[in-house]
């Protein structure tokens, strides 16, 4: 199959689209998946760049966390899915300990059963494809901070994939009071369409010099001894992308499809909406420019490959 690969730790240069690939065999309790569509994370590039070299698996590494697929073959374990299912998940169950050595830039990857839902109806390939390891990292972290109705929240980098669904999340599916969010200048109307009460333009303002402190801060973007100062007596800060100082705390994503099906419903209404990058979908042969793009910082939501062969 073809399939996207490094074999030494680098910049985007050591991304190599090859031809050759083995199609992935599946164990008991896996499918094999037909990739139609695949988004990048910042945690693809942070592994490629030799981040996490202590717990990785060994190279070569085809990149991707995120799928959406049809599957094309089940294990003997394998009870609720079924040849032909249109399927979407984060394929890592630990995002950083032994991931994948084949991910979804491929055109078949293997994935445990547990790790998969099935598609919301309304939703396309490419849409499937931005949500599960954002929206999954999303609501951990809200559920790991006990955000509860009638709390208050306030959202790091609220355009960014993790933090669009954080602040849809806290609205509609949480039942938050007040939700604020930061962003750049051009995204502020980003940030109230997704639900935002306040929305704060870093560039001008410092949030953490402003009056109003909130029960739980989710820094996604990487700003910890900022974050927490804008919680409030009572309150925490989440961070996913490093230490942070108390009352703070960082967690890494644990992968479960039943998190996706828990909330298709939200998104089959149509109250959490999926933020794609408006330079999406990229092409199967420029998955390294796509890559440039993501490490660039300059993604509004998510970033997403289309077509895969």
């Amino acid at each position: 199959m073809k399939a996207w690969k490094y074999d030494e730790y680098g910049s985007v240069d050591v991304l190599k689209l090859a031809t050759d690939v083995a199609v992935p065999e599946i164990k008991d309790d896996q499918v094999l998946v037909k990739v139609v569509a695949a988004a990048l994370n910042p945690v693809d590039y942070k592994r490629r760049l030799g981040y996490f070299k202590a717990t990785d698996s060994p190279l070569p590494t085809t990149p991707g966390y995120d799928v959406a697929g049809v599957v094309v073959k089940v294990g003997s374990q394998v009870k609720g899915l079924k040849e032909g299912d249109e399927v979407y998940g984060d394929i890592n169950e630990k995002a950083l300990d032994g991931p994948k050595q084949f991910g979804t830039l491929a055109e078949y990857t293997a994935v445990e059963e547990r790790l998969l839902a099935l598609k919301p109806k309304n939703l396309d390939f490419i849409q499937a494809a931005a949500l599960p390891l954002a929206i999954e990292t999303a609501y951990e972290g809200l559920e790991r901070a006990k955000f509860s109705e009638g709390k208050t929240i306030l959202v790091l980098n609220g355009a960014g994939g993790v933090g669009s669904f954080i602040i849809q999340l806290a609205k509609h599916v949480f039942g938050a009071s007040k939700v604020a969010a930061t962003s750049s200048t051009g995204k502020l109307e980003l940030l109230k369409s997704l639900g935002a009460d306040v929305a704060i333009d870093y560039t001008k303002e410092n949030f953490e010099d402003l009056p109003d402190k909130y029960d739980v801060v989710y820094d996604a973007i990487g700003q910890p001894e900022k974050a927490v100062k804008a919680v409030n007596e009572t309150g925490v800060a989440v961070c996913i992308t490093g230490p942070i100082p108390p009352p703070g705390f960082s967690f890494v994503l644990t992968s479960d499809g039943s998190i996706l099906t828990k909330l298709n419903p939200y998104l089959e209404s149509g109250k959490i909406k999926v933020i794609i990058d408006p330079k999406s979908p990229f092409p199967f042969d420029k998955v390294n420019e796509a890559y440039a793009y993501l490490e660039s910082h300059r993604a509004t939501g998510k970033v997403v490959i289309y077509p895969i062969p």
